[in-house]
């Protein structure tokens, strides 16, 4: 290439601050690169280790740069103290509770099977686990509760 033909520098590399020539359009557009490489290393997003403080890249939500320093990290963590908030738990302990004082039977229809009966809140507030606010019914009287108050069907007979 004749060297009269060559480009003059007009701006330099953002990472690298090699001098560089770029079409005035592309200045305008923000920071400007000679390259893909000066791009990628502008680009990283990188954080500490929780440990050791060594530099990782940020992904995934990592907080350690090896197994290593992932233990040291969980070291003092206790997983599981006494299960505080399952669910499934205390709701087959409320239901094993209704069927010993009330019976295995839907309290509406009578229905005798206590494998599928479910347990209703009457005001229906899921916080509100008092014997008095609960019932044990069957999944059609638990459908009629819920589901047909709000059925489109009733409101267009209704018409």
């Amino acid at each position: 290439m004749a060297e009269e033909y060559k480009r003059k520098p007009n701006i330099e590399c953002y990472t690298c601050k090699n001098k560089i020539y770029r079409r005035p359009c592309q200045i305008n557009k923000g920071r400007v690169f000679c390259g893909s490489v000066c791009y990628g290393l502008a680009n990283r997003n990188e954080t500490s280790c929780a440990v050791c403080g060594k530099l990782i890249m940020a992904q995934l939500h990592k907080k350690t740069c090896s197994r290593g320093c992932a233990n040291t990290h969980r070291a003092g963590i206790k997983y599981h103290l006494n299960s505080p908030k399952d669910k499934a738990k205390t709701l087959r302990a409320i239901k094993l509770r209704l069927i010993s004082k009330r019976g295995g039977k839907c309290e509406k229809c009578m229905y005798n099977r206590t494998e599928i009966l479910h347990v209703h809140h009457k005001d229906r507030n899921r916080e509100n686990n008092d014997l008095s606010n609960l019932e044990l019914i069957c999944p059609n009287c638990h459908y009629e509760e819920h589901l047909l108050e709000k059925s489109w069907l009733r409101k267009q007979l209704a018409i």
